[in-house]
């Protein structure tokens, strides 16, 4: 089942709820024929904290003071930039309600004939139990989440239920029910602690046969045949005219919706696939099996297939949080938001390559709706113009906020840039060009820093001061310093990108050069890249992250084939590295650096530390940490970034085909893929070679590379030719074989 994942019993845990969503609504269904529960979310669900009116400090009149301190030497002067401020969070994510259908009998464990499956083509969640089944998903179509049950004389109550773990005391809880000719209506407005905000749940009711009666906090159901439920939440101020909330839900039944859902979320899905050879015989186990044989092919083949689906499902109003779209708790880790100095766009790492352009375009409303918070940061933080990003955002702000002093989280200056690549890269995979919104957005970043840039080393080159190597400081010194090394890359490359897509721009020669006069990467006495790339500042090898190997992933920048010995000192780095709390987002981070420095051994291995850590739970989401500790999306989205990039890489001028094929996948088929000189790429693999083809979608030239065990030996244009003259709407087939 690589489209779907099983189960022999409910889920007794909300980690272990199966998933739906929209982008929007989230569904988490438990399939409990007892007390049939569905936890609903929905991204725009924060709870104030105090955080939201906030505004980035004004802390620019003292930058020169902090830079003069640091270029002299003064190691701990950026501990006093921002200093005495408290620690404030954004809002924090939580769940909205539970709806409940609960029977007279039901089902706690797994018994013969008891099954509850999704399928990931569909985005349906499904159970059944002798005569009981449900039907569960989330419509793309019509923005609610739909379930039908069937159950020859159904007797049950139907409620919502805001009673869910972490959940505020003083929450203003209001219900309203009524009766209708085919069922009922029911609403749950719940009011947030100490202010006017709330949210709003509407449901309808359509009753198939029997009777139906306002009881409890609800309905009750007698003898009913089936029952349809169509639910969604509002979020807002003042008291909403539920009648209308009503009124604007669907009246189609479950097929029609359905109907109307497929055809968006099919084709979304249905673009890519992973296909491995060993693992016809475990497709079928459950889950739950499969995650006790780490080894298996199988596994990583549903995992494949379930980050996508998990990654789409969660990506349209907003992209994924760190726990997705879903959380059954109100006490989400790190508030459940977007933390995008790493997890974001680790998390979003396949949208362009697994051809899910609904999640770059859910990245770029979050990117473009912060741009005026982004240049308040600027300003205030830095007395610039242009844009600077938050390192936390709960999806309504983008200032800065976060001031701690070990995680001095307002000096970090590369996030624009870092989180710009993920909309540059889908540009270059579709049309080959920016739009004009991502344009602007370039040319912002690339003003901050004509701003910004205006001190010199002592050899003349100029530095990036203050400086912050995400969460990491350098052994002997501070954790604001000098020119860390991933500040130096976002620098120079969204200076020279600015001036590529922007050429007529005034200030585009001034970006050249300002960033030809940025420091050369450092290689420091271990023959590794240093993470700062400023004399004396010695390593801190044991972190979860891989800030400095920004050049080598997702930039390019750093490479064995351009720039080979550089691609010999990350290496290098790459071996130093600790895994330190073994995160899931470091090993995954790990394996896409790996894979693209050519070492399948180290995409192994970070694979394997995830497979075999008991990451994952039964739902095939994962965990932050090993033993399916804290509810967190980024390996479950970020696995098949990992995958895809051990199998194919490109940029536009270059493909990549074979460059990290983990031993344990000797052959497959990888199906779909978009690369980024705007060919679709399908690529089967054994160990007698493999073959490719490229349906171009625009003429480009292309540099082929692949691993050192192969060699082109056919081209369906004539003789292997390199690099390869692709045609707009011509097909190319490569073949590869043994070197």
């Amino acid at each position: 089942m690589s489209d779907g994942t099983w189960e022999p019993a409910p889920a007794a845990r909300w980690e272990d709820a199966f998933l739906s969503g929209n982008g929007s609504h989230g569904a988490m269904v438990y399939g409990d024929p007892a007390d049939d529960r569905v936890i609903v979310n929905h991204h725009t669900l924060v709870r104030p904290n105090g955080s939201e009116e906030l505004r980035p400090p004004e802390l620019a009149d003292g930058l020169g003071r902090l830079q003069d301190a640091l270029l002299r030497g003064d190691t701990t002067a950026a501990e006093d930039f921002g200093a005495g401020r408290p620690l404030v969070w954004v809002q924090p994510f939580h769940p909205a309600f539970m709806t409940r259908i609960r029977r007279d009998r039901g089902l706690h464990e797994a018994v013969a004939g008891y099954r509850r499956d999704v399928d990931f083509t569909t985005g349906e969640v499904r159970a059944s139990y002798e005569g009981w089944h449900s039907r569960v998903f989330v419509s793309r179509a019509d923005d609610v989440i739909v379930q039908h049950v069937t159950d020859p004389g159904l007797h049950a109550e139907v409620w919502l239920d805001p009673r869910l773990p972490g959940a505020p005391a003083r929450l203003a809880v209001g219900r309203s029910a009524v009766l209708t000719p085919d069922g009922a209506r029911l609403a749950l407005r719940v009011g947030y602690p100490g202010g006017g905000l709330a949210y709003t749940g509407v449901m309808v009711a359509r009753v198939d046969g029997g009777t139906v009666s306002l009881a409890g906090e609800g309905i009750r159901i007698e003898g009913a045949r089936a029952l349809t439920l169509t639910t969604r939440v509002h979020r807002g101020a003042g008291v909403p005219a539920v009648g209308a909330l009503w009124a604007d839900l669907p009246d189609e039944d479950y097929a029609a919706l359905l109907a109307q859902h497929l055809p968006r979320h099919r084709t979304a899905y249905g673009r890519a696939s992973l296909a491995l050879r060993d693992a016809a015989g475990e497709r079928e186990l459950p889950g739950s099996e499969l995650l006790r044989r780490p080894k298996s092919p199988a596994l990583l083949e549903r995992l494949f297939a379930a980050g996508r689906y998990h990654l789409l499902s969660s990506s349209g109003l907003l992209p994924p949080r760190l726990t997705g779209l879903w959380t059954g708790d109100w006490d989400t880790a790190w508030s459940g938001a977007f933390t995008t100095n790493a997890n974001l766009n680790l998390q979003i790492a396949s949208a362009a390559p697994a051809a899910l352009p609904e999640v770059t375009e859910a990245h770029a409303v979050l990117v473009q709706g912060q741009l005026a918070d982004w240049r308040d940061n600027a300003r205030a933080l830095f007395g610039t113009r242009g844009i600077v990003a938050p390192s936390h955002t709960d999806g309504a702000s983008g200032h800065t906020r976060h001031f701690q002093r070990a995680y001095p989280l307002h000096l970090w200056t590369a996030g624009a840039d870092w989180l710009l690549q993920p909309l540059l890269e889908h540009a270059e995979a579709t049309t080959g060009v920016p739009d004009p919104s991502l344009t602007a957005a370039l040319v912002e970043v690339a003003v901050f820093y004509e701003d910004f840039l205006s001190r010199e080393d002592p050899d003349g080159n100029v530095a990036v001061v203050p400086s912050y190597s995400p969460e990491n400081r350098p052994a002997n010194a501070s954790w604001g310093t000098v020119n860390a090394t991933m500040d130096v890359a976002a620098a120079r490359h969204a200076l020279t990108t600015a001036a590529e897509h922007a050429p007529g721009h005034p200030s585009a020669e001034l970006w050249r050069s300002l960033a030809d006069r940025l420091p050369d990467y450092l290689v420091n006495e271990d023959g590794a890249l240093a993470e700062w790339a400023w004399p004396g500042l010695r390593e801190t090898y044991d972190h979860r992250h891989l800030s400095h190997l920004y050049p080598v992933w997702p930039l390019d920048g750093i490479n064995p084939y351009d720039t080979p010995e550089l691609a010999g000192a990350a290496h290098r780095a790459l071996e130093l590295r600790g895994s330190e709390n073994d995160s899931a987002h470091g090993h995954l981070h790990h394996a896409l650096i790996a894979a693209r420095l050519r070492d399948p051994d180290r995409v192994s291995a970070a694979l394997d530390a995830v497979l075999g850590g008991d990451f994952f739970h039964d739902s095939l989401m994962s965990s932050h940490y090993p033993s399916r500790n804290v509810y967190n999306a980024d390996a479950a989205h970020a696995l098949p970034a990992a995958v895809i990039e051990s199998l194919v890489q490109s940029t536009p001028g270059r493909l990549v085909l074979l460059p990290a094929v983990p031993a344990a996948y000797p052959a497959g088929e990888l199906l779909g893929v978009r690369t980024r000189f705007g060919a679709h790429l399908d690529l089967r693999w054994s160990k007698d070679g493999a073959s490719a083809v490229l349906r171009p979608t625009r003429d480009a030239r292309v540099d082929l590379r692949m691993c050192d065990e192969l060699t082109l030996t056919e081209t369906s244009a004539g003789n292997p030719t390199a690099p390869l003259e692709l045609t707009a709407g011509v097909d190319r087939v490569l073949t590869l074989g043994p070197r």
